[in-house]
């Protein structure tokens, strides 16, 4: 098959997508030779008909061949991480150096946030001087001598899937199952991974608000993963309310820095469970993952990690003194009562409206903002009790997130917080 209409009309009349067919799309993608119209006409294809369990392990595969794929000669397996984005979500940051602190490899090739949900790399940035963007030879190098390095995806990695993003974006197929797992695992599976583990969001939060769409997400991500040769897991997690009691880029470094020096909470419980996942897959036993918290063993590797990429060499010892600190900082009072609902992802939007996210790829962010001490489900509050503390630029934006921020919360009777992990997907 040479042409890409007779793809695009094969999924369009329910005959799904073949390995050749997707080989020759992707590729198309690449190189130029698939047209905008004709990728635009896939997306839809695939968002109304499917590509079928095989054709979207065919998809990532292509997608993930249309570019370079690392391979790796290590003393240890090398595994990774991805989650599909919340509020207050930093466990990269934790599981990458707890788990190479456990003698596995973690070469973590993440992204920057978009729409209301944050990105690693840009936390990771509010750090000074460290360097996401890394030459593939020093990448090697830190992951070797380290154990862990997080960086941004390079060019050559999964060409196919950058432009079908961009695509999916105009032509309105952002929701397809099959896109989102071809998407996400063709960039994950490029670095090379002998096992990845999948954290999907439920809840207010979640990037798919559909009821079972974390489900039917996880279950294809999986499928998709093992059918692709990378062992997979996936946890369907709490997303109802944000992991952490921070949200904002140099806000959530701290409280990872807290959580690695033995802070406990959502968020350590949470890297935990996947780090032990992480472990199941290579066949290695989880016991003593908390003991390599809680004994400073990750958080040392986690320095080492930032000094390799260009970061403060004294990080851990003075977080204050390089995290920069929002002008403004002010309480988000609310009436006496107790926290029953949150809607997440309104936090996350407060978020983006302070300066602390973007709205569209390549703008600017300020790195100081976002919110703190934040409320739980069931905790009290009142007007002595605020549900969270603003961090602004200036006293008109903290006027406008925390009106924001009041909105986002219902107070009334104390609401029963659901299990942290809803569920867990295996093979």
């Amino acid at each position: 098959m040479t042409d890409p209409r007779a793809v695009i009309a094969a999924i369009r009349d329910g005959r799904g997508l073949d390995g050749p067919g997707a080989s020759l799309i992707a590729q198309g993608l690449a190189d130029g030779s698939v047209s905008d119209a004709q990728a635009g006409a896939f997306a839809m294809a695939v968002l109304t008909r499917g590509a079928g369990d095989n054709g979207r392990v065919a998809l990532t595969r292509a997608m993930r061949d249309s570019g370079h794929v690392m391979r790796w000669e290590l003393p240890g397996p090398v595994v990774d991480k991805h989650s599909t984005g919340g509020i207050g979500d930093t466990v990269s940051l934790i599981l990458a150096p707890l788990l190479a602190a456990s003698r596995v490899y973690v070469p973590m090739i993440s992204g920057r946030g978009l729409g209301h949900t944050g990105g690693t790399l840009d936390k990771l940035e509010a750090i000074p001087g460290y360097i996401c963007d890394q030459p593939e030879e020093q990448f090697r190098r830190i992951v070797e001598n380290v154990g862990c390095s997080i960086v941004s995806a390079t060019a050559d990695f999964a060409p196919a899937d950058r432009r079908l993003y961009a695509i999916r974006d105009e032509s309105a197929t952002v929701e397809s199952i099959d896109l989102i797992t071809a998407s996400i695992l063709s960039k994950k599976l490029a670095a090379g991974l002998d096992a990845l583990v999948l954290d999907v969001k439920a809840g207010s939060g979640a990037f798919l608000k559909k009821p079972d769409s974390s489900d039917r997400l996880a279950r294809a991500l999986v499928q998709t993963a093992n059918g692709a040769g990378c062992r997979s897991s996936a946890l369907i997690s709490d997303m109802d309310q944000p992991l952490a009691r921070s949200a904002g880029n140099a806000l959530e470094v701290a409280e990872a820095i807290r959580v690695l020096g033995g802070e406990g909470g959502a968020l350590r419980d949470l890297t935990l469970e996947l780090a032990a996942e992480c472990l199941r897959l290579v066949g290695r036993d989880p016991d003593g993952l908390a003991g390599l918290i809680d004994s400073g063993a990750a958080a040392e590797t986690f320095g080492r990690m930032v000094a390799a990429q260009g970061g403060p060499h004294d990080l851990l010892d003075r977080p204050d003194a390089y995290l920069e600190t929002a002008p403004v900082i002010c309480p988000v009072p609310v009436g006496q009562g107790a926290v029953a609902a949150i809607d997440v992802s309104a936090l996350g939007h407060a978020i983006v409206a302070l300066g602390g996210g973007r709205v569209r790829a390549g703008e600017r962010i300020d790195h100081r903002v976002g919110l703190s001490a934040l409320a739980k489900l069931g905790e009290p509050v009142g007007p002595d009790r605020p549900v969270a503390m603003v961090h602004a630029a200036d006293q008109t934006a903290a006027g406008i997130a925390v009106a924001a921020v009041q909105a986002a919360y219902r107070i009334g009777e104390a609401a029963v917080a659901g299990p942290l992990v809803r569920d867990r997907i295996s093979a």
